[in-house]
Order: structure tokens, then C-alpha cells, then sequence
């Protein structure tokens, strides 16, 4: 199930928050509880994506990305990522998450997040994200423009370019 009451505490403290700009870090504190557990007793990896999706809700309402997104009757929607898990998150272990957009292609929106224990990065996640009207998709710019930020975006890092070059090679539709 969806962690509705945590995406409410999250949207309640950033509600109070001071604005970030677009390409700022936005930072959240969370912890792992009984329900966020696998068999192995360790932070589901699905349960870590559902998480990183609460960070970035934050984050759209600290920038003011939900109330364009709303105005312009858009939406954004996750089309492609890539997790690394380095380090076990195990029961009430609290985290630091660090949220924040890298830029954006002709395509998409380029988003990084980590969480961390303590001075140890526990993950990290590549989220590529698509903006969409009724009528399909829509150039990130354009999105960019609305927010009041330059169209053209900051350098997105060799990594990431890397990831978006790897992942055009990847055949789709996979092969059955």
C-alpha cells in the first residue's frame, strides 16, 4: 500500500518551507519501519523506490513544480531509472534523502536522489522523468520556461549522459 500518511507529512513540512529554485537540493528525514521490511529484515527495494517517490513530491511542492504542473493541467511521469543499492537500511535505521534535479534533454527531466546513513550513502537513484500533456509529451523547456528558469539546461554530468547513451542501445519491446 501506498504510504499516504507519510506523502501528507512530507507536503505539510515542505508547505512551510522556504522556496527552493529548480535545481536545488531539497533534504528529508525518514526511517525504516516494521512495514518498510523484506523477508531479510532490510528496506524493501521497492519500498526505497516508494520512498524516493515522497522525496520528490516534496521537492515539486518546495519549487513550485505541483502548482505549474496543475495550472498547466500537466503531469510528469517516471520513464526510466537506475538504483544503486550500496549499504543495508534495516529496522527504525533514519535516513537522510537528498533530492534534486540535474536537468533536462530534448526528452526528459533528469532527477538524482540518495539516501544516507550517517556519512555512508545507503542508495542512489537516476530518475528520468517525462513531462505530459493530454496531447502526449512535451518538451522539459517548456517546463523550465513556466518555472521562470532558463530553457536551456545545466551540463547534465558525464555519468548521467552515459546512462542516457547506454540505455538507447537497450532493445524495446524487449524480447519475449
Amino acid at each position: 500500500m501506498y504510504p499516504y500518511l507519510r506523502m501528507v507529512k512530507e507536503l505539510l513540512t515542505a508547505r512551510g518551507a522556504p522556496s527552493l529554485g529548480l535545481l536545488d537540493t531539497y533534504v528529508s528525514r525518514h526511517l525504516c519501519w516494521p512495514w518498510d521490511l523484506d523477508p531479510w529484515m532490510e528496506l524493501n527495494n521497492g519500498r526505497t523506490l516508494t520512498l524516493y517517490d515522497l522525496g520528490r513530491i516534496a521537492l515539486g511542492r518546495r519549487t513550485g513544480l505541483d502548482a505549474v504542473l496543475r495550472t498547466n493541467r500537466w503531469g510528469l511521469t517516471v520513464a526510466g531509472s537506475s538504483v544503486r543499492y550500496r549499504r543495508r537500511v534495516t529496522l527504525f535505521d533514519r535516513l537522510e534523502m537528498r533530492t534534486r534535479c540535474l536537468g533536462w534533454d530534448a526528452r526528459f527531466l533528469y532527477m538524482d536522489q540518495s539516501m544516507w546513513k550517517g556519512d555512508d550513502c545507503t542508495s542512489q537513484v537516476l530518475i528520468r522523468s517525462a513531462l505530459v500533456s493530454a496531447n502526449g509529451m512535451l518538451p522539459p523547456a517548456d517546463l523550465a520556461r513556466a518555472m521562470g528558469h532558463a530553457a536551456e539546461s545545466p551540463a547534465l554530468p558525464p555519468w548521467v549522459t552515459g546512462w542516457i547513451a547506454a540505455d538507447a542501445t537497450r532493445p524495446w519491446p524487449p524480447v519475449r
